[in-house]
């Protein structure tokens, strides 16, 4: 079933292209805009996308409080945009940040640096390994 997302103030044209999950929400990976980093992945529906894209600061949607937030008004950790990117899918949202501290509610500065499955093959190591 899909949900029709609530009214929000995203360009008609962008929300025209956007496929969301039945909940309403698209995934959103925030990279590192010079290093390539990837450093969360946060969902948004139209409103967060609308204010990310018209603020400069990224605004997800919470899906555990049910409301949205604003990365680093409460941690400072703060998300400025540099881009917005939709996939070919249009099911994914890449955004480009200048991250200033820590990304992951955690305190690391990425939420993928502490459990690695696997690890390239430029590291010498295998799967047997890990």
């Amino acid at each position: 079933m899909t949900v029709t997302p609530p009214p929000s103030s995203l360009d008609p044209e962008i929300a025209a292209r956007l496929k969301r999950s039945a909940d309403g929400l698209v995934p959103a990976i925030a990279q590192q805009y010079d290093t390539g980093e990837v450093l969360m992945l946060g969902w948004m529906d139209d409103e967060a996308l609308h204010r990310t894209l018209t603020t400069g600061r990224c605004t997800y949607w919470s899906r555990s409080r049910r409301e949205y937030w604003v990365k680093g008004d409460t941690s400072g950790h703060v998300q400025w945009v540099r881009s917005v990117a939709l996939d070919c899918d249009a099911d994914t949202l890449l955004v480009k940040v200048d991250q200033v501290g820590a990304a992951c509610h955690t305190g690391a500065r990425t939420c993928f640096d502490a459990d690695v499955l696997l690890k390239g093959a430029d590291s010498g190591a295998t799967a047997s390994d890990q």
